[in-house]
């Protein structure tokens, strides 16, 4: 694929898989009657929840895939996170040049096309398709880091973990929250409670269904606890599929490094309808 197109592919990838789910609704607080069955569910919900890594920082270089339809990328880059503060995707063209920039905060998402030198910033607020569907930057941690999320929610405390169900019958266990149209799902392991799966759907009977799938494989041991290498990501609507895959070279904690980036006057912000514009002109 030409340099050109790099950012129609791997940057504008980034808002379209964050597209498509739309709930307001917070679920219903229901008292469930405490069972032998419920106590072994929440047992197990707390192992799962334990395994949430409290590391600080995670950096490493990582292989990064873009499938759309016919068009297919791979590129080199760095992935740099801060626990509660920053997700920074740097992608790299020939294996040195920054091609495109994604970085979350809290407070705002910027996407950054350094070929064509445009960039986006704005709040979660500002972006209706991250509002509605309640994947604010925590619910994206936690998917990055392989962790269970509250959408919303900044985390998962114990007593929120009873918003959840657990199927235990299985060879994995199912663990799901039901929001309105908005269902979230997670596959993990009986034995070591380690999440291989999160699912998230949303259920439109008359537009049809908006999915987004997030696999983890080969895992690593991040401070006596599991963390995946391997990351691979589809996003399906009714009319389109976008296939995302990010492998990690290693798992290292650096933490010299500037967590916030400086938008460079010579750069021309666009708005979000311009770059869906241009990602749906694919």
């Amino acid at each position: 694929m030409k340099l050109r197109n790099f950012l129609k592919v791997a940057v504008l990838a980034a808002p379209f898989v964050l597209t498509g789910c739309k709930s307001k609704k917070q679920v219903a607080e229901v008292q469930k009657p405490v069972t032998v069955e419920s106590m072994k569910q929440q047992q197990f919900l707390q192992q799962v929840n334990d395994n949430a890594q409290f590391a600080k920082f995670v950096t490493t270089k990582v292989k990064f895939s873009v499938e759309v339809g016919v068009q297919k990328l791979t590129l080199t880059g760095n992935l740099k996170m801060k626990r509660n503060d920053v997700i920074r995707l740097q992608l790299m063209a020939f294996g040195f040049v920054e091609a495109g920039r994604l970085e979350f905060t809290p407070d705002y998402v910027l996407i950054m096309d350094r070929i064509n030198k445009q960039y986006l910033k704005a709040s979660y607020a500002q972006l209706d398709f991250l509002r509605n569907s309640g994947l604010n930057f925590y619910s994206l941690q936690a998917l990055f880091w392989n962790e269970l999320f509250i959408p919303g929610q900044a985390k998962v405390t114990d007593e929120a973990l009873k918003k959840y169900d657990a199927d235990l019958t299985g060879e994995d266990v199912v663990i799901s929250l039901d929001q309105d149209k908005m269902q979230y799902r997670w596959l993990a392991t009986k034995d070591q409670a380690k999440i291989r799966m999160a699912n998230i759907l949303y259920s439109d009977r008359f537009n049809g269904n908006t999915q987004l799938n997030w696999d983890y494989e080969n895992f690593a041991l991040l401070n006596r606890k599991p963390f995946p290498l391997e990351h691979n990501i589809t996003f399906t609507t009714p009319k389109k599929e976008v296939k995302l895959g990010m492998v990690l070279n290693y798992i290292g904690n650096e933490d010299n490094w500037e967590t916030r980036t400086e938008v460079s006057v010579k750069y021309r912000e666009v708005t979000v309808d311009e770059i869906l514009r241009r990602f749906m002109a694919l």
